[in-house]
């Protein structure tokens, strides 16, 4: 199995390659995989030795995903390496806070470019290799494309074209055998959010509020993007699918004064 993951830092990106990496070696299959990123560090040469260690065949080029030049220069790396692809992840994401009357036109154009574009040109420079192995893109959204999402500047825009973009793939690709799903993760836990986390009331309120009792973990995206890369999900394209414990759905559980449950 040959895979381009972008953003494979520590957290979902991560936690993406190392699931592959376990499966693969559960099966007695090959991986060979690109985890990419910004640049190096040392997350990455960790994540790099334990893919390694689980069998993987592990190159780790890395780019600037807000350079229009940076995603087919990740592709052609993986193709160089591997000759070929099976599946791409398009993981990499940034975000700038900021009220949406504040936000500068730069801020706004670094966001969609990285959170949008760029996805877009991995899968443009990926098509003809997954047409040839009739492979499957998928690309990490957010809860937050499914409507705005105040205070994150052009965050939940850019996340709502990254889900759209891959719709439009899936539609223009199905006749080449290709399928393009998108994640939208809630609320995760990730070195992105730790300082989030690590105010226990914070932590607390969150979990209270999502239906299944916690936030998220990375492995929990992982292993539906695992299975989106696979056989099993051979007849799923065109989809979005949600997974934040229940809680973007939640919303008329929050109304006060709801009926009480007559018993």
């Amino acid at each position: 199995m040959k895979i381009l993951v972008t953003g494979a830092s520590a957290g979902i990106g991560g936690a993406i390659c190392k699931r592959l990496a376990r499966d693969a070696k559960r099966d007695g299959k090959q991986l060979q995989i690109a985890a990419s990123e910004y640049g190096q560090t040392a997350d990455n040469d960790a994540i790099r030795a334990e893919l390694e260690a689980m069998g993987a065949e592990v190159i780790t080029p890395y780019a600037d995903l807000s350079d229009p030049n940076a995603p087919a220069s990740l592709v052609n790396a993986a193709v160089e390496a591997f000759g070929g692809l099976d599946g791409v992840v398009s993981n990499a994401g940034i975000v700038i806070p900021g009220l949406i009357k504040d936000l500068a036109a730069e801020d706004w154009d670094l966001v969609m470019n990285v959170n949008a574009r760029a996805g877009w040109l991995v899968g443009k420079a990926a098509y003809p290799y997954l047409k040839a192995s009739k492979g499957a893109y998928v690309a990490i959204a957010s809860m937050s494309g499914l409507g705005p999402h105040p205070d994150l500047g052009a965050y939940s825009p850019s996340k709502a074209a990254c889900i759209n973009v891959t719709s439009l793939m899936a539609l223009e690709w199905a006749s080449d055998g290709i399928r393009c799903n998108s994640i939208a993760p809630g609320m995760i836990r990730t070195p992105f959010t730790a300082n989030v986390y690590s105010n226990n009331q914070l932590a607390s309120a969150r979990n209270e509020v999502v239906p299944l009792g916690r936030v998220g973990l990375p492995e929990d995206i992982a292993d539906v993007a695992a299975f989106l890369l696979s056989e099993d999900a051979r007849y799923i394209t065109g989809q979005n699918i949600v997974v934040d414990g229940g809680f973007a759905s939640s919303i008329l559980s929050h109304i006060p004064g709801r009926p009480a449950k007559k018993t």
